[in-house]
């Protein structure tokens, strides 16, 4: 049997250039097609298809259903609005100084700016300033580049507004990361290639190093780190720290310890549970089950270096690591041995940076009630907390 290729999709940068050329072509030539043409980035000649959404004196509306093949993309589906519109030039200009949306240099007679849907930005570094829609980069030129062919086209030498819009933006942005990122009310046009390849790993990795590089430029010295939902749990619950402070890095730890190395850090708390964290503590790059489990294994392995062998075959028959953490909970060696776990990936942590990264690790189960951590992991979180504003938290008490 031949392997079946997922099928690629267009991003909403795609979808929001092929509307606005859409509806400049209406506007400018009065021509009603049904699909944009559109030069990507990356030098691919697509086609997308195109609906009218009403047009009226001096403007004109299209919208593209997206399409994002068989990524499991939150957006598929949903319809990227593009309005244009003639102004005139004393409305341009004062867009261009107080609006907050964008003008481009090489565009002197185009204007493009967000509408309902579309987030607007509050945190610094981000690819957009603060104040201002939250349209990247290269949508931006994309968008203002397929307008301005048409307008070159028809000869037309006056100023005209862009305006994208996505209706459901305000609902979907709930579903990503961009209330987290500091983009609030709506989703992000984004997109560097024009095109959503499926299920990429390369995406979350993006996301991942975009938070850490977020807190660096907010001025966080300790960056506090989890591998997901378990250990963002734990913090609000046992130390009381906010949704979003920590770092998720999903399978993704040696990356995310470079990436966190990359942007400056030196110091890293990274808190887990033990059936994440077991993983971490034998070495293991990247937690994802695609690349072996080895858990009981490794459990195993610590229990002899506890000085009781005769355990071993009796914790690597166990099923979880919290099965594991019974049997050895009744011989008061379940302690100990998340201890040793975090001082393992603790090591982990400052091998992978090049020693340049002083590392704290605090593994729990939350099933046994139980907590191990290193030497130093209170400190290093009180030190978070000074810098973060945080410092009124209180310590967990468990055993």
């Amino acid at each position: 049997m031949t392997e079946q290729r997922l099928r690629n999709g267009y991003t909403t940068g795609t979808c929001a250039a092929a509307a606005a050329k859409a509806a400049a072509a209406f506007l400018l030539c009065g021509k009603n097609a049904s699909c944009a043409e559109l030069m990507l980035p990356g030098g691919t000649v697509c086609r997308i298809p195109v609906t009218q959404n009403g047009c009226g004196q001096g403007e004109a509306c299209f919208y593209v259903q997206k399409d994002s093949g068989d990524d499991p993309d939150v957006t598929n589906g949903t319809k990227v609005f593009a309005r244009v519109r003639q102004v005139e030039k004393c409305e341009f200009e004062a867009l261009c100084r107080t609006g907050a949306g964008y003008y481009l240099e090489e565009y002197p007679q185009l204007y493009l700016t967000g509408g309902q849907g579309i987030g607007m930005v509050t945190k610094p570094g981000l690819s957009c300033p603060v104040g201002h829609y939250a349209i990247n980069p290269v949508p931006r030129s994309m968008i203002l580049g397929a307008v301005e062919e048409i307008a070159r086209t028809a000869a037309y030498e006056e100023y005209l507004l862009i305006e994208i819009r996505i209706p459901e933006g305000e609902a979907l942005a709930l579903q990503t990361f961009n209330p987290k990122l500091g983009i609030q009310g709506g989703i992000s046009v984004l997109g560097t290639t024009g095109i959503v390849k499926p299920m990429s790993e390369e995406a979350l990795l993006e996301t991942i190093h975009l938070e850490i590089h977020m807190k660096a430029v907010n001025g966080a010295k300790v960056l506090l780190m989890a591998p997901g939902n378990y250990g963002e749990e734990f913090l609000k619950k046992e130390l009381g720290v906010p949704m979003g402070s920590a770092v998720l890095c999903s399978n993704f730890v040696k990356d995310a310890v470079l990436m966190a190395e990359k942007e400056g850090f030196r110091n890293l708390l990274f808190v887990g549970h033990i059936g994440k964290l077991i993983k971490v503590s034998a070495g293991v790059k990247n937690t994802h089950s695609k690349y072996g489990d080895g858990r009981m294994e490794q459990m195993a392995v610590l229990t002899r270096e506890l000085g009781h062998p005769e355990l071993q075959e009796w914790v690597r028959a166990c099923n979880t690591t919290d099965d594991a953490l019974a049997l050895l909970k009744e011989q008061g060696l379940a302690k100990p041995l998340l201890c040793r776990t975090a001082r393992y990936v603790k090591n982990w942590i400052e091998t992978w940076s090049g020693g340049r990264i002083t590392a704290e690790a605090v593994t729990f189960s939350t099933a046994h009630q139980l907590l191990g951590a290193t030497e130093n992991w209170q400190k290093l979180f009180d030190a978070w907390q000074e810098t973060s504003g945080q410092s009124n938290l209180e310590t967990m008490e468990w055993p």
